[in-house]
């Protein structure tokens, strides 16, 4: 812009575009920053992660849990120190959280896991650890 128009009300609505593509963009600059951070955190838990053996990549169920079947009641569940919580969707029951078997925040929804299921639940599966629990400290996942 070489040349500004001199009275107030168009200078006025310049200047209102001009914050308005600021305040976006810090938006878009606010994602962009979350997204890396993502990654990055990906990609150290993947540099970190050792392979079992050598060998073709296996194949995986959708998540790391989903070949455990159908979660039991709380009357059937038996002690195995950490439960995988499941949220009903739509399209059936999806995995959503990891939690200790002692939770309290957890719903009524969930099936007992062994802690390299819940540490495998985790890392590959992408599940969120329980915020008041904190299951990850306990399998000494590090953020």
């Amino acid at each position: 812009m070489n040349e500004l128009p001199p009275d107030a009300p168009r200078l006025r609505a310049i200047l209102g575009y001009l914050e308005k593509q600021l305040t976006e963009e810090e938006t878009v600059v606010t994602y962009l920053r979350l997204q890396v951070e993502s990654v990055r955190h990906a990609l150290t838990v993947a540099e970190n992660r050792k392979p079992a053996r050598p060998g073709p990549p296996q194949r995986r169920p959708a998540t790391a849990v989903a070949a455990l079947g159908p979660a039991p009641t709380r009357g059937e569940r038996k002690s195995t120190g950490f439960v995988i919580e499941q949220r009903r969707t739509p399209s059936g029951p999806q995995e959503a959280a990891v939690h200790s078997d002692d939770c309290t925040m957890t719903s009524e929804m969930t099936h007992p896991v062994t802690a390299h299921e819940a540490r495998l639940a985790l890392t590959d599966a992408q599940l969120e650890a329980c915020a008041f629990c904190r299951p990850d400290t306990g399998l000494g996942i590090l953020d």
